[in-house]
């Protein structure tokens, strides 16, 4: 299957509330890296390797320091277009909202209460 037609299954699997999602992609063809890295800049993918990935994609659903969901579609479908085959492995998925509270100018004692209060 397509890296571009993976990758909107997994969007259209994620709950309403997602809110980052972190995916990992590999090439087949590592002859074809640098090809796809100019690809893949689009979408401000990280080198990485670990495991032999070759890349971080980071990609946030409303608002975030990540790409847009188009983006990193656009960038998967650009790969598509010149037959870089490869593989996508989602690791880590972020949903729901988290409560800020701001803490600059207190003390370390309430900054711990506050962590312990909520934590439960």
């Amino acid at each position: 299957m397509a890296l571009a037609d993976t990758f909107q299954q997994v969007v259209d699997s994620l709950p309403g509330d997602w809110t980052d999602l972190e995916l990992d992609l590999r090439i087949d063809d590592e002859s074809r890296y640098i090809d796809a890295a100019l690809y893949l800049v689009t979408c401000n993918a990280q080198p990485y390797s670990r495991h032999n990935w070759d890349w971080r994609l980071l990609v946030a659903h409303s608002f975030g320091h990540a790409a847009a969901v188009p983006a990193v579609h656009g960038a998967l479908k650009l790969l598509d277009d010149a037959d870089i085959e490869g593989e996508i492995a989602v690791r880590e998925v972020r949903s729901g909202r988290v409560e800020v509270e701001p803490m600059w100018g207190r003390p370390e004692s309430i900054r711990e209460q506050f962590r312990r209060l909520n934590a439960q």
